[in-house]
């Protein structure tokens, strides 16, 4: 690990609970801005896409700001990103929460609902992390999910956890670092996690 930290910009798009991921920042010591500035995110060494909510809600969010192809752009041209819950699953090309809306289809595949179980999941459960992982520790972690993604490519999936069926936890594909799970709240898991991720 260097001394050197990374600036990290957390987008702002009018959803998404970013508290607890800003004090997770705090916590390590890592300056952040939570920001829709859009040569702010560039200048950025990091990216951070927060979720939390509807499918449909934070498509039309990023219209509205017209984020949907920036987002895609930056992500092609290389810029580290990290997704969050919601922030996973825009990144697939539909939902089943939102029939008829278009994802940023990054990742091809779609994104599914439960169909056993409570929904949501809410609490810990543990990934078993694949060799396409970087990052990650087989560890328990922080779930709040009614829907799991389905990547085409099963070579990007980095690990998988267990609710009723066995489903896709986390990504990763060169650049690009996506989890189901809430990292920031999960504990040390989520700090060794960031650790790795930051630095």
């Amino acid at each position: 690990m260097t001394n050197t930290k990374p600036k990290v910009a957390i987008i702002d798009y009018g959803a998404g609970n970013v508290r607890s991921l800003g004090n997770m920042l705090t916590f390590l010591g890592v300056p952040y801005l939570i920001t829709d500035d859009k040569d702010i995110i560039k200048s950025s060494d990091r990216i951070i896409f927060p979720g939390q909510g509807h499918f449909a809600q934070a498509i039309s969010k990023l219209k509205s700001k017209d984020m949907v192809s920036f987002i895609q752009d930056i992500v092609v041209d290389g810029k580290t990103f990290l997704g969050i819950c919601l922030g996973l699953q825009v990144l697939f090309e539909k939902s089943e929460e939102a029939p008829g809306v278009e994802g940023l289809s990054i990742f091809k595949g779609d994104v599914k609902k439960f169909q056993t179980g409570k929904t949501p999941q809410i609490g810990w459960n543990k990934i078993n992390t694949t060799k396409n992982n970087s990052y990650l520790e087989d560890d328990y972690f922080y779930f709040v999910n009614s829907y799991y993604v389905c990547p085409e490519n099963k070579d990007v999936i980095s690990s998988n956890a267990n609710y009723h069926i066995n489903f896709c936890a986390s990504v990763e594909c060169k650049n690009i670092t996506a989890m189901q799970f809430h990292p920031e709240k999960s504990s040390k898991a989520g700090i060794k996690f960031f650790k790795n991720w930051l630095y």
